[in-house]
C-alpha cells in the first residue's frame, strides 16, 4: 500500500472512532473535517502524503477558518486553493452553528496561523511540489470544539475526563502518520503538539527526533512581531533546516 493510501486509511480509521465520543457543556458543537470535508483532506493526502518525509510538522487542532473549512491542516483558503491548487465541494457538520457555518472554499475570513505557516514554506521552498518532496503537515486532533455562543475551544482547555479516550485514538492516528513517513524530525507547532509528537516518540521506540517552533497564532505578540524569522531561526538552531 501506498503512504499517501495509507493515511487516507488512517484517516478514515480515526474518524469512525472518534464518532462515539461525548463532550459535556460548555462545548456544545462539535465539527470533524474528516467527515464533511473529506474530499480535500483526502485529496491533500493523496497529492502531498506519497513518499518518505524528513521533517513533519504537527498542529494542534483545526482552526475556524483554516482546516475548519478546507480539511486541510492549517488549511487557509488562498494557501490551499493557489498553491497547494486543491479546491473542491464542502460539506456541512451534522450539528452546526448558526453563526459559525463551513462555507468551504468560499469563506472570506483569512486563518492567521495557517497564511504564516504556508507563507513561510511558500516563501523558503517555492512550490508546494518542492515543499512536500521533504515535509508534512499534519494535525494532532481533527476536532473542532465550540461553545453555545460560538466561542472557539481547544483541546488543551478541555477537561482530562473528557480528552483520554479522544487522545487514545489521536495518540494512535499520529503514531500510524509517523510509522508512514517516517521522518528525521517531528516539529510540534507549538508546546501542545510537542508533547504529544514526545508522547509519539516514546511509544514508536524513539526513531526521530522530536523539536518545536513557535506558535504562529495572532494571540502570540513574539509570533505578531516576525514570526516567521523566528520559526525558521529555531528550525536552523535545532539542525532541521540549514542557514
Amino acid at each position: 500500500m501506498s503512504t499517501s493510501a495509507r493515511l487516507i486509511q488512517a484517516a478514515r480509521t480515526l474518524s469512525d472512532g472518534l464518532h462515539s465520543l461525548t463532550f459535556a457543556p460548555p462545548t456544545a458543537y462539535v465539527y470533524c473535517p474528516l467527515d464533511y470535508a473529506r474530499v480535500p483532506h483526502e485529496l491533500y493526502l493523496s497529492r502531498y502524503g506519497e513518499g518518505q518525509k524528513k521533517v513533519v510538522f504537527v498542529g494542534m487542532n483545526p482552526g475556524p477558518f483554516g482546516m475548519t473549512q478546507t480539511g486541510v491542516p492549517f488549511g487557509e483558503i488562498a494557501s490551499v486553493r493557489d498553491w497547494m491548487k486543491i479546491e473542491t465541494p464542502v460539506g456541512h457538520p451534522e450539528k452546526e452553528h448558526p453563526k459559525r457555518r463551513v462555507t468551504g472554499f468560499a469563506c472570506k475570513n483569512s486563518e492567521v496561523s495557517g497564511r504564516r505557516l504556508w507563507g513561510l514554506f511558500a516563501q523558503r521552498f517555492g512550490t508546494a511540489e518542492n515543499f512536500f518532496k521533504d515535509h508534512f503537515v499534519a494535525n494532532y486532533c481533527p476536532l473542532v470544539f465550540m461553545e453555545e455562543g460560538g466561542r472557539n475551544r481547544t483541546p488543551d482547555k478541555l477537561p482530562a475526563n473528557e480528552t483520554e479516550a479522544m487522545e487514545k485514538l489521536c495518540d494512535a492516528h499520529l503514531c500510524e502518520v509517523l510509522s508512514t513517513l517516517d521522518p528525521e524530525w517531528v516539529i510540534g507547532v507549538g508546546a501542545f503538539a510537542e508533547v504529544r509528537a514526545q508522547r509519539a516518540k516514546d511509544s514508536l521506540g524513539g526513531h526521530f527526533n522530536v523539536g518545536r517552533i513557535l506558535h504562529p497564532s495572532p494571540a502570540s505578540p513574539l509570533a505578531n512581531r516576525d514570526w516567521p524569522g523566528e520559526a525558521t531561526r529555531q528550525m536552523v538552531k535545532q539542525g532541521v533546516w540549514a542557514a
